[in-house]
């Protein structure tokens, strides 16, 4: 037993209705919530602080220069054609400017792969464990993120926080 019987006079309000609500649901509702993409840094989120300090940064400098130059260029700016594998498969190094994925990354990530090298995530990079400290390390990652801009940094920590539970500025 139908509970509404659809005549010739209720086809056209239905149609109608139908096209209303489908219409209602396809307009652009505004997004409140801060959110981040890969192009924009989220409104409103000033980056004040970074969690490393001028010292670091110099630290890293010199030993940027002695481990990873050679690879990753004085710059960080990376092999050119960095998302191409080699004859072995591996992914050559990438920028470190800020201009490639290594901002994708928190910063437990990005102190693993120094610690035991690119190969685990597809790249040919040595691991640096035995030669370099936890404070090196997070040295030369002071250098490479002294490199990225408000913007790319803003993102990165955003991403860092959400994955790690939050780092705390050291200065």
């Amino acid at each position: 037993m139908a509970l509404f019987k659809v005549t010739q006079v209720t086809k056209p309000v239905l149609m109608v209705g139908a096209i209303i609500a489908a219409t209602a649901c396809e307009r652009e509702q505004p997004d409140t919530q801060p959110r981040w993409t890969d192009t924009a840094a989220p409104a409103g989120i000033p980056v004040k602080m970074r969690w490393y300090t001028a010292e670091q940064v110099d630290t890293g400098a010199t030993l940027y220069a002695q481990h990873c130059a050679s690879c990753h260029k004085p710059n960080a700016e990376g092999t050119p054609d960095w998302k191409t594998r080699d004859a072995n498969g591996r992914l050559p190094p990438p920028p470190l400017n800020g201009t490639a994925h290594t901002w994708h990354h928190p910063l437990e990530i990005l102190r693993t792969v120094v610690r035991r090298g690119g190969a685990p995530v597809g790249g040919s990079m040595p691991a640096f464990g035995d030669k370099l400290s936890s404070q090196d390390i997070d040295a030369i990652l002071a250098w490479v993120q002294s490199h990225w801009s408000d913007k790319i940094y803003a993102i990165w920590h955003e991403r860092d926080l959400a994955v790690s539970g939050g780092i705390q500025a050291t200065r």
